[in-house]
């Protein structure tokens, strides 16, 4: 098993480039499945959740070439619509097969990510959706089995502003007979990628990055040419790494416009940022200063930026709330800090953080993705070695991390696990 081995204390400097976004390049490589023939996607992060889409791919019948950081995927030969389990159980985005499947072929088999019942999670959304727009769906032994002639435009409204789920239906009504009109839709830059992606394809989609999309179904679709947006959840863990560092780091990429909320709370908390053409330069404070967050749906301060800011907290001059209102069980990062010598307390879905002046290199476990992440950025400010395990977790989104910190100065690398 491998881990990642920081050794701390070091002032970030230098630039470093922003990959492709995870969570725009999975649904666009679903959207192949909508039209028959090659779609070539530029600026595919090499990673385990692009690892996935590709395995799944495959299994539906596509041929897939990949060259570095480009996907070719020829949807000729899709004959199966079944995504099982092995797969679904790795990647909760599995499910965003359901639209294309069911909008091109008129049926899809697959199974429930993660072996969670559908109240638990917001699939739900998805599946009343499509509902709307007439499919049949029945469940059968852990499977979501959908059935239609052919879709038909619908107004749908989403109690949740599901950022998957306003995908799945975007694809779906992409091939939808007639307009199909979401409400409460969630604003997410990776749903405007999408859109323009759609777009290419013959589809008509509007308001897209508002909470009301409009899409205008088309007969048949054509394969399409894109480049995935930049990864803005990265480019923020970049800017975190340099300010809790107190380094100077230009992420090239970075775009001002997909982390206004974000980037406020950094300005809050002592650091000074430049918005330049091709990216964001971070000035790090010598030490930061308190800032309390709410996360909430874009635009406001992203969930998944929410234990990395965290991780700064825990060195500022004084106490600041991190409220977390989007996912529950996302605080679990929050005992492996302490490890570490952060003083934090939980009450609900508020931490409220106390800044210490030093954290303390520690062996620590990483829980989740962006879990993994804060752990990591700790590491960099923190006295000593710092050993994060579990970093499959840390795979899952962020392509090549230690390489990309070592660049900037880090002394970090990726061992293997004694033992």
């Amino acid at each position: 098993m491998e881990m990642i081995e920081i050794r701390g204390g070091n002032r970030l400097h230098g630039e470093v480039a922003v990959s492709g976004a995870k969570n725009a390049a999975l649904p666009l490589l679903f959207a192949t499945l909508l039209a028959s023939g090659q779609s070539r996607l530029d600026n595919v992060p090499r990673l385990r959740d692009c690892d996935t889409v590709e395995k799944l791919l495959g299994i539906f019948g596509a041929r897939v070439e990949r060259s570095g950081n480009t996907f070719l995927v020829d949807t000729r030969d899709v004959a199966s619509i079944e995504a099982p389990y092995d797969l679904v159980r790795t990647m909760r985005a599995s499910v965003l097969a359901l639209g294309p499947l069911t909008a091109r072929f008129g049926r899809a088999r697959v199974s429930l990510p993660g072996g969670c019942a559908i109240g638990a999670r917001p699939i739900d959304l998805h599946l009343k959706g499509l509902e709307a727009m007439g499919a049949e769906i029945t469940l059968d032994q852990g499977y979501v089995e959908t059935r239609a002639e052919r879709l038909v435009g619908a107004r749908v409204y989403l109690d949740l502003p599901t950022v998957t789920g306003t995908e799945n239906l975007m694809m779906a009504a992409a091939l939808a007979r007639g307009e199909t009109l979401l409400e409460n839709a969630a604003r997410e830059p990776e749903i405007v990628d999408l859109a323009e992606a759609l777009n290419k394809m013959g589809a008509l989609v509007e308001g897209a990055g508002s909470d009301t999309i409009r899409i205008q179904g088309a007969d048949d679709l054509a394969p399409y040419e894109h480049a995935t947006m930049a990864d803005r959840i990265e480019a923020g863990t970049f800017l975190v790494a340099g300010a809790i560092t107190g380094g100077e780091v230009l992420v090239r990429g970075a775009m001002p416009q997909h982390l206004e909320a974000m980037l406020a709370k950094l300005r809050d908390s002592g650091a000074r940022l430049e918005e330049l053409e091709d990216g964001i330069r971070v000035h790090g404070p010598d030490r930061p200063l308190p800032a309390s967050i709410v996360t909430s749906p874009h635009p406001g301060f992203p969930t998944d930026m929410q234990a990395q800011f965290m991780a700064l907290m825990c060195l500022a001059d004084g106490s600041c709330q991190i409220s977390e209102q989007v996912f529950e069980n996302r605080f679990m990062h929050v005992c492996e800090l302490q490890r570490m010598g952060a003083d934090i307390q939980i009450a609900g879905h508020t931490a409220t953080v106390r800044g210490v002046e030093r954290l303390k290199g520690a062996p620590v476990m990483a829980t989740d993705l962006r879990a993994s992440a804060s752990l990591v950025l700790a590491g960099l400010a923190a006295e000593g070695t710092t050993a994060v395990s579990r970093i499959y977790h840390l795979d899952r989104g962020y392509e090549h991390i230690e390489e990309k910190l070592a660049g900037l100065g880090a002394d970090i690398r990726r061992v293997r696990a004694r033992g």
